[in-house]
Parts: structure tokens; C-alpha cells; sequence
């Protein structure tokens, strides 16, 4: 049985997965960590890292980002390998988990669903056949409470189609202020925010006369649950270093 220490744990995420740790038998959520204690959980919750006296063996964080330094600090302290799942971190938190993975296994992905970063897969593929004659644009829809924008998933996606172009491109992200047609070395990124929206990310290469479009949808916040869990799952017993979705699907 893996203990898990739940960031976030009174948030959306951090209750879908406390309800989908208690279905399976190789995982068991021991601690939570949240400002707000109000909710009755089945494992004791704290508001200072200090305070918790519970064995754990690897942490799931999906919280907020400025949680993130005194969250690596105590796993890096304890030497309990942490997943991070949460999003709008800055490059400094990124680099931050880097110097963390040193010490600690580290599992970071921008996005936990398998259906994600298979669609990154692709379109990294589909960019290097299309790179000379398409125009490349990323369109993300969320939930009307999503606070970054764009999405960590979209700004992913976009890094992942530079990294596979012979030319990489620069990122537009607003054009209401730019007087001017469209340049072949920009990849446009766009964002949505309305209702219930969970995820919807689009890639589209629109070229002459024709227009491919790469699309994942996510129905429920379920799938990043799962993602996470399987994620922890993973990292147990890992040696240090940075892990991510591909290690993951590759171990498969």
C-alpha cells in the first residue's frame, strides 16, 4: 500500500481524488494538506506541513501555485517523492523542481491525461510535415473559475510543436493590439473561459484550402484523478530525478 500526503485535498481535484484513492487497493490517501479545513475527510488534514506526524510515501499536489516552495522544501526535507499537478507555475517553480528532482523523484506534467499528451504526440508529428505550409493556432476552453491563462496544457503544446519544428516560432497571444496580417513565425494561442468547460484543447494547422484539426475534450475532471494517481504510483520507490506522462506511458 502507498500512503499518499494529498495536496489541495478540499479543493475540486483534491475531492475527486480522495473519492477515486478510496476505489483502489495500491494507493491510500493518510494526510491532506489545505488551508481550509472545514470538510470532513476519512485522513487528518493540516494547514502547516510542520504539524504533520503521518508516515507518507509519496506526495500528489493540486493546489495553487504559491504553495508550491514550502511543498518541495517539506518533501525535499523528508525525501518523500512528490507528483505536482498543479498548474500556472512561473519558469522559477519549474526550476525549482528541477533543483528538486536532484534529491527526490519528481513527477511534473502540465497535463495528467493519457488522452493529453498523446495528442502532443501528435501534433509534434504533424508539425514537422506541416511546418512550411500551415499556420499553426491553439485554441484552450475552461471553466469560467479557472484563474491562468492560457492554460499550462496549451503553453505544453505549444513548446512541444517548437521543439519538433526546424524553425522555431514565436508565441502570439493577444492580436486585438497588433495592426497587422498574421507572420509565418508565430503560433497563435488563444483562451477561453465559460461555464462548466473542464478542458478543451485544439491544435489547428490551417494551410491553403484546407484546415487540420487535432482536438481533445475532457468530460470530466476524473481523468486527471486517475493521471495523478497512477502518477504516485509510478514514482514510488524511484530513484531522484525529473519524471513525466512519457515515462509513465513508456513504463506501461
Amino acid at each position: 500500500m502507498i500512503n499518499i500526503l494529498l495536496s489541495g485535498c478540499n479543493g475540486a481535484m483534491g475531492q475527486v481524488i480522495t473519492k477515486l484513492a478510496s476505489k483502489r487497493e495500491d494507493i491510500k490517501i493518510v494526510a491532506g494538506y489545505d488551508q481550509n479545513t472545514s470538510i470532513q475527510n476519512t485522513y487528518p488534514v493540516f494547514s502547516n506541513l510542520s504539524k504533520c506526524n503521518v508516515d507518507i510515501d509519496v506526495i500528489i499536489d493540486f493546489s495553487h501555485p504559491a504553495a508550491l516552495d514550502s511543498l518541495v522544501q517539506f518533501a525535499v526535507s523528508k525525501k518523500i517523492p512528490a507528483v505536482i499537478a498543479t498548474t500556472g507555475l512561473v519558469n522559477a517553480q519549474i526550476q525549482t523542481l528541477k533543483d528538486a528532482s536532484k534529491k527526490i523523484p519528481i513527477f511534473f506534467s502540465a497535463n495528467m491525461s493519457l488522452g493529453v499528451n498523446l495528442l502532443i504526440d501528435l501534433v509534434k508529428k504533424a508539425a514537422r510535415v506541416l511546418e512550411k505550409d500551415f499556420d499553426i493556432e491553439i485554441v484552450e476552453k475552461h471553466h469560467n473559475q479557472k484563474i491562468d491563462a492560457p492554460s499550462g496544457t496549451a503553453l505544453a503544446i505549444a513548446d512541444a510543436i517548437n521543439s519538433s519544428l526546424e524553425h522555431p516560432q514565436e508565441y502570439t497571444y493577444d492580436r486585438h493590439s497588433r495592426r497587422k496580417k498574421r507572420s509565418k513565425t508565430e503560433i497563435g494561442i488563444h483562451a477561453v473561459r465559460g461555464g462548466t468547460i473542464v478542458g478543451d484543447h485544439s491544435v489547428i494547422f490551417a494551410g491553403n484550402d484546407e484546415i487540420i484539426e487535432i482536438n481533445h475534450i475532457a468530460m470530466s475532471k476524473e481523468i486527471f484523478a486517475v493521471g495523478s494517481l497512477n502518477a504516485a504510483a509510478f514514482l514510488h520507490k524511484k530513484s531522484a530525478g525529473m519524471y513525466n506522462m512519457d515515462n509513465l506511458i513508456q513504463s506501461k
